[in-house]
């Protein structure tokens, strides 16, 4: 078995934290919110269903 040089109780010094805290970035507005985007696409599927079925009935 290996001797321990660090006394019980304490942190060896390779396993101690050497992270350093980070500065949290800004929120990066409605370009990082998926509900925005899936809006979008499901607006946009909406107009072109709209087209297709406004073809249908004779509308354009």
């Amino acid at each position: 078995m290996a001797i321990s040089l660090t006394p019980p109780g304490e942190t060896p010094p390779a396993e101690g934290c050497i992270s350093e805290a980070h500065v949290e970035r800004p929120d990066g507005g409605i370009w990082e919110h998926p509900a925005f985007w899936a809006g979008l696409v499901l607006l946009g599927s909406v107009v072109v269903a709209g087209y297709f079925i406004a073809r249908i009935f004779g509308f354009t």
